[in-house]
This record gives structure tokens, C-alpha cells and sequence, in this order.
């Protein structure tokens, strides 16, 4: 193969310089006939010098032969004139001397960057409400993926060392599983047994609660009289029993809302299995939908967010164990009744971050303050502010570190935002979308910019290249 590449590479040089010649000799034979066009006439014979008689003889003219005509020079080729720019137009446009000639050129600048960013963000915007759009309709099925993945990163860990110590994967996975539902029974079945245990005291102490701020209302400063009270406890009654169709309404809408969380609880139990079984390949799957150029970008990016995203949920665990258990301790020091439920659910509530066990705290305040005294609801009040205090400037910086990187601001707006689209499960994952995404453009302008730093970098040893050595 390689000698006939040479060998047709000789042949194609042979007829590249017999071409040449052809050339050559076709313009010299052009010049010869051009020469020969514009040959000046021949001159007259000379005098015959010597006097005498002529004799009829004449001898011709020796004429010397005609030098052949030199080959004229090919003309040299002149070279292109650089093209240049248009001047701008200052002419007369409809009659009127410094008009622009459209009306384009007329509007500024900044507006015209102005209007440019105002369409993009105005695309930009619709096509994330059609994504909430969609979302909202199936929320049942997104709610249930993303608790999924926060439960599969809180377990993911313990699987993952299961497997590097030789354990089969749906073994691992499987008992992983079992175990974190296991775990959520027990923790369902104490708030429930110890509820109903307290259940009796609790109603007999919120009624002679009731006896108390009856009594206050008659005695205190406000005097009110046996008959006003009983007017609007009748009152009451009234708008209930004209309301029953609300009610039933309301109660077949909560049973409705029964349903559907019942469902999406069965379906992230089944996602969480799925993710811990064959989180990868799912990954990988995932990754063969996007753009080819896109796949190695976000292949970075993915393990990245999910370590941001493994760091927040076991940080947020802790941190409202810690909170549950301080609380607990507190109203059960105050003597408020049921202090292990109430730390249960500020355990649960503690999961949205700054606001979750404060909110669902208010619930222990105001079972202090029917069961017990107002000075004792303001002391668990104290001890909740005091908690999330030492929750907001120690724990989250301490316990989450850098792995998380989220303005307080950016949090509190994140869980407004989120419980106004989904309720309560928009609060829950609101703060880990924003810390996954906040990773996730991290790690794609770093590498923008680390492939711009290398781009330049060759530029600049290529221009060196070239450039010619200095004497």
C-alpha cells in the first residue's frame, strides 16, 4: 500500500509539471503570433552608389532574418483590495440628513440589551411554569421520588459499606431497607402508644383549663357575664350544626388526602428500595437521555451533588435529634404532660431547617398553656427560641459544614417558596434542591472556566509557535 501511494504520487507530480509546461509553451506561441500581427513593414532597397550605366541586373536586398520577438512577461496578478467598511450613513433618509437608515439603529443600545434579556427571561420563565405546571399535576409521584432520595441518601452510606465488605448487593440493599422501615414503625407506634396513654390526662387538665379561662373571663378584667359566654358558646353550636356541609365536605376531603398520602408513602417505599438495589444503573440510564456534549458535564456534576446531598440529610438528622431531645428535656423539666410525643414531632418537624421546630414547638406551647400556667407556656417558649438559636449559629455550621453552602436567607426563602407551591412537602425539599442545584452550577462554571483557562493556554503556545525566533 505504501509503494503505490508513492508511486501515484510520482505520477501525479509528472502530470503537474507537464501541465506547467503545456502552459508555458501555449503562451509563448500566443506572444509569437501576437509579434507577428504588429510587424512593422520592410524598408526600401538602398541607392545604387556607383554612378554609371545601369545594367539590367538588379541584385535583391540582402534582408537580415527577423530576430524572433523575446516572450513577454506574464503580467503580474494584482492583489485583491481589502474590503472595506461601509461608512456610516449619514445621507438623506425620506428627505431628513442624519436619519438612520433603519429603524433598529435608532433604539440605544442599552435598551436594545435590555429587550433581548427581557424575551429570555420572560422563555426562560414560561418553560419553568410549564415544569411546576407538570409537576403540580403529578405531585403525588414527585413528592414520592424526591422523599425517595432523601431516604436513599441517609441509608445509601450503610449499603455502600455493606457491599466493600463482600456483602451481596440485594442483600445489603434489601436489609438496609427493612431496617430504616423498621425504624419509621417504631418511632410511628411510640408516639402513638404514649398519646394514648397521656390521652385522658390531657382532656381532663385542658378541661379544667377551660374551667380556668371560663372563671378568668368572669372575674378578670374583662367582665363578662354567665350569659354572654353561654350566647357565644351557643353561637358556636350554631355555626357548627349550619356548617355540617362543610364539615363533611372538609372530612371527605381529608379522607381523600388520607388516600393519597397512604399511596405516596407505599410508592417511596418502593422507589427507596430501587434507588438503594440499583441507584447506579438508574444513574447511568438517566445520563443516556441528555445531549452527548452534556453527558460528561453532568456525569461530573452528579456524584458532586449527591455527596452535597448525603451530607444535608445526615446533618439535618442530627440536628433534630439534638433539638428533640433539648426540647424534650425542657417542657418535661417544665412539667408539661406528654414530653416524649412532643419531641417526637419536633424531631419531624425539625427536618425543615429554622422554622420546622419552632413551628411544630408551638404545639407544646400550647399544651402548656391550657394544661399548666402562662408563665409556664412563656418558659417552653424561651426554651424553643433558645434552641434554635443554638441551632442557627452552632450546629448547622458545625455539624454541615461546607458540604452544604446555603445563605440563611436563601433557606428561609426556599421554605416560604416551597410551602407555597407544595404545602408542607415543599418546605421539606425545598433547602435540598437548592443546595444540590447551588452544587450542581458550582461544579459546571468552574469547569467552563477551567476549559477557557486551557484554551487560552494553547492559544498562547501556538502563537509562540509561530512566531519567529529573535536574532
Amino acid at each position: 500500500m505504501a509503494r503505490g501511494g508513492k508511486a501515484f504520487k510520482a505520477v501525479a507530480k509528472g502530470m503537474a509539471v507537464v501541465a506547467s509546461a503545456a502552459a508555458v509553451i501555449e503562451r509563448r506561441r500566443r506572444a509569437a503570433m501576437a509579434a507577428d500581427f504588429h510587424e512593422p513593414p520592410l524598408p526600401a532597397p538602398p541607392a545604387d552608389p556607383l554612378p554609371g550605366p545601369r545594367t539590367g541586373f538588379t541584385p535583391p536586398p540582402v534582408v537580415p532574418p527577423p530576430l524572433p520577438a523575446p516572450a513577454p512577461e506574464p503580467a503580474p496578478v494584482p492583489a485583491p483590495a481589502p474590503p472595506v467598511a461601509p461608512a456610516a450613513s449619514h445621507s438623506h433618509s425620506h428627505g431628513h440628513f442624519g436619519r438612520p437608515a433603519t429603524p433598529a439603529e435608532a433604539v440605544p443600545w442599552g435598551l436594545r440589551v435590555a429587550a433581548e434579556s427581557t424575551w429570555r427571561l420572560l422563555l426562560l420563565g414560561g418553560a419553568l411554569y410549564v415544569v411546576f405546571y407538570i409537576v403540580d399535576m403529578l405531585r403525588l409521584v414527585a413528592f414520592a421520588v424526591l422523599a425517595s432520595l432523601l431516604i436513599s441518601a441517609l441509608l445509601e452510606p450503610t449499603v455502600s459499606w455493606l457491599r466493600r465488605h463482600g456483602v451481596p448487593r440485594s442483600l445489603a440493599a434489601g436489609g438496609v431497607f427493612m431496617s430504616g422501615l423498621a425504624g419509621i414503625g417504631l418511632v410511628g407506634w411510640f408516639v402513638v402508644w404514649q398519646v394514648t396513654t397521656n390521652l385522658e390526662t390531657v382532656t381532663s387538665k385542658v378541661k379544667a383549663g377551660v374551667d380556668q379561662l371560663r372563671d378568668w373571663l368572669i372575674t378578670g378584667p374583662l367582665h363578662l357575664t354567665e350569659q354572654q359566654i353561654t350566647d357565644f358558646a351557643n353561637q358556636i353550636t350554631k355555626a357548627i350544626s349550619t356548617n355540617t356541609e362543610q364539615i363533611t365536605s372538609a372530612s371527605l376531603t381529608g379522607a381523600q388526602i388520607a388516600v393519597e398520602v397512604l399511596t405516596a408513602v407505599l410508592l417511596a417505599f418502593f422507589t427507596t428500595f430501587f434507588f438503594l438495589y440499583d441507584g447506579e444503573r438508574i444513574w447511568n440510564w438517566a445520563l443516556r437521555g441528555l445531549p452527548r456534549h452534556s453527558r460528561y458535564a453532568m456525569a461530573g456534576a452528579g456524584p458532586k451533588a449527591w455527596a452535597t446531598l448525603t451530607a444535608y440529610v445526615r446533618g439535618t438528622v442530627c440536628v433534630a435529634f439534638i433539638d428533640a431531645v433539648c426540647i424534650g428535656i425542657g417542657i418535661q423539666l417544665l412539667g408539661v404532660p406528654m414530653a416524649l410525643p412532643l419531641a417526637v414531632i419536633i424531631f419531624l418537624g425539625a427536618f425543615v431547617p429554622l422554622v420546622g421546630a419552632l413551628v411544630t414547638g408551638t404545639v407544646a406551647v400550647l399544651i402548656a398553656l391550657v394544661t399548666t400556667t402562662p408563665w409556664t407556656a412563656l418558659m417552653v417558649l424561651a426554651v424553643l427560641i433558645a434552641v434554635q438559636q443554638i441551632e442557627g449559629h452552632v450546629l448547622q455550621p458545625l455539624i454541615l459544614g461546607r458540604a452544604v453552602r446555603v445563605h440563611p436567607l436563601g433557606v428561609v426563602l426556599g421554605v416560604a417558596a416551597g410551602s407555597i407551591i407544595g404545602g408542607i412537602g415543599g418546605a421539606i425539599v425545598a433547602v435540598p434542591l437548592i443546595a444540590v442545584t447551588n452544587t450542581v452550577v458550582t461544579h459546571l462554571r468552574r469547569r467552563n472556566e477551567a476549559g477557557q483557562a486551557v484554551f487560552t493556554a494553547l492559544e498562547a503556545a501556538r502563537e509562540a509557535a509561530a512566531r519567529p525566533p529573535a536574532p
